[in-house]
């Protein structure tokens, strides 16, 4: 049998040196291709509403959502992004691989720092795709807007049935924050009587236009009724800050979804408890947590002085945590969504307690 030629071989070496960095090149799009529900949203058919009279359409809920003892405080919290897409636009309530994770990843680890807080409400909702969060199309906006009816659903039945007058904490992280957002532009900051009982608004991970927020941004840590609202990134990733403004959807006023076009998102630091652009060193860094796995109101042992953290150009800098265990893992569509650890763990839970005490006092000097 004759030899092949000796340029064969290294043809052939050299196509798959190719292919193999073609596809390098593109993975990003090839990926993000094979999440495309590849149906116009205008034909779409959504999932069937949930109906949050059951206890079925809520991720937590209080053991009695009724009765709370004297001076109780409660949460509400609205999920990250948990459904990647591929076949849907927005997720079924039910979906069960979305369900997985956030009781394994997102509850521990970001609702966790609430549980000592206030009673947790965390309305299941039809969330848009991962795949509406990283593209502009036209379907993609439809998406995201469309999952808003279902959280102001949730939020008026709260309020409506569960809530009873009592002082409550907003929180919302990435898509949870930017519905969380237009929720305070719409039903809280409207309305005294909501407004007044407000705690404070988390917004973590989200980006709100700094001359436009909702409501009065948190300059302090005595302070209650206040927005404290962030989106950070390793001083690794801040090369592509800018791309990554670049392609953030806002609320317009009249609940359209429009690119940043220049302003400064508005950034609040955890370490300092203040939307400032002073630097805070790792020695206020009261505890990182990766509570990926563990029960959601359970209590994770605290890696303190973690990180670092700045406000830079209206997004938040943080330095390399020491500890190798906070990395990004599992799939590309996994490290696209927030990461399975939270940096500011003990910060967050110890910044909502300062403004439940903040409220609690303004409410306890306003009476006779």
């Amino acid at each position: 049998m004759a030899r092949p030629p000796p340029w064969v071989p290294l043809t052939v070496l050299g196509l798959v040196l190719l292919l193999g960095i073609a596809t390098g090149v593109f993975w990003d799009d090839l990926q993000r291709n094979a999440l495309d529900p590849k149906i116009p949203f205008q034909t779409y058919k959504p999932p069937r509403a949930p109906d949050y009279a059951r206890s079925s359409s809520w991720y937590l809920l209080p053991t009695d959502p009724v009765h709370a003892p004297a001076g109780a405080v409660d949460v509400f919290f609205l999920s990250p992004t948990t459904y990647d897409g591929g076949e849907q636009w927005n997720a079924p309530i039910d979906d069960r691989r979305g369900g997985k994770l956030f009781q394994r990843v997102m509850a521990p680890n970001y609702a966790g720092p609430f549980v000592r807080v206030g009673r947790l409400y965390a309305p299941r909702y039809r969330q848009a795709s991962l795949y509406s969060e990283l593209t502009l199309r036209e379907d993609a906006r439809e998406a995201r807007r469309f999952a808003y009816g279902d959280v102001l659903a949730a939020f008026r039945f709260y309020l409506r049935q569960d809530n009873q007058g009592r002082p409550f904490v907003l929180v919302g992280v990435e898509q949870g924050g930017f519905l969380a957002d237009r929720l305070l532009r719409e039903e809280v900051a409207p309305n005294p009587a909501v407004r007044g009982r407000l705690v404070a608004a988390y917004l973590v991970r989200t980006v709100i236009p700094a001359q436009d927020p909702p409501l009065p941004p948190c300059m302090r840590r005595a302070e209650a009724g206040c927005l404290a609202a962030w989106m950070s990134l390793r001083a690794d990733e801040f090369e592509r800050a800018q791309g990554l403004l670049d392609r953030t959807l806002v609320w317009g006023p009249q609940g359209e979804l429009v690119g940043l076009n220049g302003r400064t998102p508005l950034c609040f630091n955890p370490l300092l408890g203040a939307t400032t652009d002073a630097p805070a060193p790792a020695r206020f860094n009261l505890g990182a947590v990766d509570a990926t796995g563990l029960e959601w109101d359970a209590r994770p042992a605290f890696l303190p002085r973690q990180v670092s953290a700045q406000c830079q150009g209206g997004l938040l800098r943080v330095s390399a945590p020491k500890s190798g265990e906070f990395r990004r893992r599992g799939s590309w569509a996994d490290r696209k969504k927030v990461p399975g650890y939270n940096l500011f763990y003990a910060d967050t839970e110890a910044d909502a307690r300062a403004r439940v005490a903040a409220l609690t006092a303004r409410a306890q000097g306003a009476q006779p």
